[in-house]
């Protein structure tokens, strides 16, 4: 059983982001289509009943990426991530990733005596105090 519908059909554009799996339940879809994260052929939308077809372009905002996904089919359920992806194509540009240069990583300097005792001077206070006859 597959989940790829006739191409001249339409479906909810929350229901289509579900049975793609690009949101976990249709829930979010709705609320990511609300929140206008999503553009449809370069419009902006925020209405989760839209519908959308086969050769929409679908333009998503996230976090730390932008997705672009073009319809291929709608689907006739939200079946395994195999099925999904057949719904749609990648065109999303590559992740740049950007590295930090490789610098060796510096180390906490602190001023003598300045902040909390390290557990070496703590060792080295408790002694003089059991020297000096004082009890904690």
């Amino acid at each position: 059983m597959t989940s790829v519908a006739e191409p001249n059909q339409k479906i909810r554009l929350d229901k289509w982001i579900w049975f793609a799996r690009i949101a976990k339940t249709r829930t979010i879809a709705k609320k990511l289509v609300l929140a206008g994260k999503i553009r449809i052929d370069g419009v902006k939308t925020s209405s989760p009943s839209i519908t959308v077809r086969p050769e929409n372009t679908l333009t998503i905002t996230q976090p730390r990426r932008i997705l672009v996904y073009r319809i291929i089919s709608i689907g006739t359920r939200r079946g395994p991530a195999s099925e999904a992806q057949i719904l749609y194509e990648d065109l999303s540009p590559p992740v740049i990733r950007q590295t930090p240069v490789n610098r060796p990583a510096k180390q906490a300097v602190r001023d003598e005596g300045a902040g909390r005792p390290t557990k070496r001077e703590r060792r080295k206070m408790a002694e003089f105090r059991l020297k000096a006859g004082e009890e904690f």
